[in-house]
């Protein structure tokens, strides 16, 4: 049985009478299909045709054709003249081939179709990584209202089919696209997103004929010897039309989890002469498979490499909570991560060990290993990633990312050695996705939630000194706890200082930062606390006698970062978090208080949400209290409306100004 490997692709075609999309055909009538000016590009066709096919010396593998047509609309939209393929490849030097390439760019000048055809020089080819290899084709001659066109063939020695996608970023006039199944190859299949759409399914008869040498005369000969193969095959087919572009937005987890596609999982491979193989039929095989496999659950046995070395380390420690985090960071210092994901081991655990170096799997079930080594209840917890998107159904595929979870009366403990900031249930950012399954010795596994039931917190105390010409001085100082804290880390410690310090200043626009420290970088059980003292020009509005006073000045939020009117899918925080503000604004002499803003707060059902501004008179100035907190890491779609406008509330009241009068 050829290993499964997923396959990912792109698509395109399809014919109507008053068009014609053919390779090559492209006609004055093709610039000037009418688009939205809101679009930088339209995918005026799109085909794509899956079969499996078989041969004597490859035995079955999957061809995939493909057909696309772009239209680039603007500036923006440049970004498409250039289109890479992934192309897979395995341990066993098993790998995709893309062949048959054709591609041309086509202007409309002087009312006349110019074509400019893409070279060998302009394909490129280059390793990614163990798995990966990507082709990339550069268009020529690509410019606002250029149409590329480009089609090949990729032949894979792997059985899994990707996810036919229906639905792009940019919007698609036509598309058309079919998979070709044998008898053989028992595919489940599901439809995500929500655009309509109907996937149809017919059977017909298909004949292969079989072309192979065979030794006669007692070797000493070959001889040509064929036969014919003939088997029922499905086909599956779909067909839209002016599908729209998938927009994304603020706090979405992954954008491809809700866009319109159909998947197909291996359930089941079915030899002509062999015994009948099963896959991911639920999540029980999907987890039994896994674990079973020689670089999961064997790598996960293996102590010998490392007991010496954790006898030596916890020989005094008896307290088990010392002994988790004391194993943790031990690890976390010892073996670097090589940015590789995976729910499999790629050179083992042993040799990660060695080397100082693994990926995500070799360096959290060694972790793992150690922690049930030294008496803890600790397992693996199956995780797909946001970039990987939630894995609705059941799938192989829907894993790529492991952490350790150690069991206990108190819940589960979530720990990943990866990242050397995070901290006990403080996972990386991308590893906070809906839920993990804890994969157990004995065979049972159970959903985990990922997202974290603490909320992170930032909290930013600042004084304001306002002089008679509206400009400002004064400090400031920033707490951060949990996921902030480690986020902050992450974005800081590893980065140049001075570039950090200019960025930090231009997201204030026109402020300059001085005094600038950051404490506790390193020690993760503390708060990072940034602090800093800052001075800015023209910061208030002077009309006449009066001053206009914005009382949080550059640290008020000013966009609602939630602007479609509608929204289909939830709102992925990733972590609840508390924001709090404590500022405190001193005013120049001579200038008494005409008017303040209220103070109010604003509360979200469900104990979702909450936001309270307060603001009171002081000696000389005002002291503002603002407290923004989400309580809930996912939101349903359901109160996006109640949300949008619990946003546009806390923002329109951190502009609400002050009124200064002169005396």
């Amino acid at each position: 049985m050829k290993k499964l490997i997923p396959l990912l692709f792109l698509a395109v075609s399809f014919t109507i009478s008053s068009q014609n999309y053919n390779y090559g055909k492209v006609s004055k009538e093709d610039f000037s299909i009418e688009t939205s000016s809101e679009d930088d590009a339209v995918m005026l066709y799109k085909n794509r045709k899956t079969n499996f096919d078989y041969n004597s010396d490859d035995g079955w593998f999957v061809e995939t054709k493909i057909h696309q047509r772009i239209k680039i609309n603007t500036k923006n939209g440049l970004d498409w003249g250039t289109h890479s393929r992934l192309l897979l490849k395995s341990d066993g030097n098993e790998e995709e081939e893309m062949n048959v390439i054709k591609g041309a760019t086509y202007n409309l000048v002087g009312g006349k179709v110019e074509r400019t055809k893409l070279k060998g020089k302009s394909i490129f080819e280059e390793s990614v990584n163990n798995y990966r290899n990507k082709v990339s084709l550069a268009f020529p001659d690509v410019k606002e209202g250029s149409i590329i066109e480009f089609q090949y063939t990729i032949k894979s020695p792997f059985f899994n089919i990707r996810d036919v996608q229906v639905q792009y970023s940019i919007p698609v006039k036509k598309m058309e696209a079919r998979v070709d199944i044998p008898e053989y190859f028992v595919f489940s299949q599901f439809q995500k997103g929500y655009h309509p759409s109907q996937l149809e399914r017919t059977s017909t008869t298909r004949k292969i004929n079989i072309v192979r040498r065979e030794s006669v005369s007692g070797g000493a000969q070959t001889e040509v010897v064929k036969s014919n193969m003939e088997f029922q095959e499905n086909r599956y087919a779909v067909s839209v039309s002016d599908v729209p572009a998938l927009k994304g937005e603020e706090y979405v987890n992954n954008i491809s989890n809700y866009r319109a596609s159909y998947i197909f999982e291996l359930a089941q491979y079915k030899p002509t002469n062999g015994q009948l193989q099963n896959f991911a039929l639920n999540w029980e095989d999907v987890v039994r498979t896994i674990s079973q496999s020689s670089r999961f659950g064997v790598e996960l046995k293996k102590t010998g490499y490392f007991e010496k070395d954790i006898d030596a380390l916890i020989a005094s420690v008896s307290d088990p909570n010392q002994k988790i985090s004391t194993i943790y960071n031990y690890v976390k210092s010892k073996v670097k991560w090589n940015s590789y994901y995976g729910k499999y081991t790629s050179d083992g655990v042993r040799r990660a060990y060695k080397d100082q170096v693994g990926n995500v799997s070799e360096i959290n079930l060694m972790l793992t290993s150690m922690l049930r080594y030294v008496g803890l209840n600790a397992n693996p917890v199956l995780i797909s990633t946001r970039s990987n998107g939630v894995p609705l159904f059941p799938t192989l595929d829907g894993y790529n990312y492991v952490v350790c979870g150690i069991e206990s009366d108190n819940g589960v403990v979530l720990l990943d050695a990866t990242n050397k900031y995070s901290t006990l249930n403080i996972l990386p950012f991308r590893a906070l996705n809906w839920e993990g399954r804890l994969v157990r010795d004995d065979g049972t596994s159970s959903l985990i939630n990922l997202y974290p039931k603490q909320a992170s917190q930032k909290t930013v105390s600042a004084m304001f000194k306002l002089d008679a010409n509206g400009n400002i001085e004064g400090s400031q100082r920033t707490l951060k706890t949990n996921h902030e804290a480690m986020l902050y880390r992450d974005n800081y410690i590893n980065v140049n200082k001075e570039q950090y310090l200019e960025n930090l200043e231009n997201s204030f626009e026109e402020v300059e930062i001085s005094n600038f420290e950051v404490k506790n970088e390193l020690d993760l059980l503390k708060p990072i606390m940034e602090t800093y003292s800052f001075k800015s020009e023209g910061q208030s509005d002077i009309v006449a006698d009066k001053m206009y006073v914005t009382p949080l000045f550059f640290l008020a939020e000013k966009e609602n970062p939630f602007k479609m009117e509608t929204r289909d899918f939830p709102v992925d925080f990733g972590f609840p978090y508390i924001d709090k503000y404590r500022v405190s604004v001193s005013f120049p002499e001579g200038y008494e208080i005409e008017s303040l803003p209220e103070s109010s707060a604003y509360t979200l059902p469900d104990n979702i949400g909450s936001f309270k501004y307060v603001i009171t008179k002081s000696a000389n100035g005002v002291q503002v209290l603002m407290d923004l907190a989400i309580n809930q890491a996912i939101i349903s779609a359901e109160y996006y409306d109640t949300l949008k406008e619990f946003y546009k509330q806390a923002i329109s009241k951190q502009a609400e100004q002050i009124v200064l009068k002169k005396i």
